[in-house]
């Protein structure tokens, strides 16, 4: 299994859906510019991802420029062919794209970030304190 990435950037260009094979496989690629954290106006990065199968369809709500995050899984495969010898292929496949604001407030993870106090800024948690009990917690040790 893949690991999972994520990219903010502008989108630059959105290619159409395209088939191949008598299967009925999809594919749909997009390039954005990259404008998150440690990006540099002076040497922009454009990187190109693709969406496959049923996720061609996330690109439809977008427009050229619109900020967005991708999140992504990064494949590839060896080829050998026509006595040229091996090529390898890297995909970068999306799987999830949403526009830059509604990540304001996720971390990588896509999960709620939790804004972390300054030290001394507030007071230290009582870890003794136990959850209040709704009914739905079983605390019997099987063991």
């Amino acid at each position: 299994m893949s690991q999972t990435f994520e990219v903010q950037g502008a989108i630059h260009s959105i290619g159409y859906t395209t088939e191949y094979g008598s299967n009925g496989f999809t594919k749909r690629e997009f390039v954005i510019k990259l404008t998150g954290a440690g990006e540099s106006e002076a040497y922009p990065n454009y990187v190109a991802l693709e969406l496959i199968k049923d996720n061609c369809a996330l690109m439809d709500s977008y427009n050229l420029g619109d900020e967005i995050v991708a999140h992504f899984n990064l494949s590839g495969r060896l080829w050998a062919g026509n006595g040229k010898g091996e090529k390898c292929f890297t995909s970068l496949q999306a799987w999830k794209v949403q526009p830059a604001s509604a990540n304001a407030n996720t971390g990588p993870s896509g999960y709620e970030s939790q804004a972390m106090p300054s030290y001394g800024s507030e007071p230290t948690p009582d870890y003794g304190k136990q959850p209040p009990n709704t009914g739905s917690f079983d605390d019997d040790v099987p063991f």
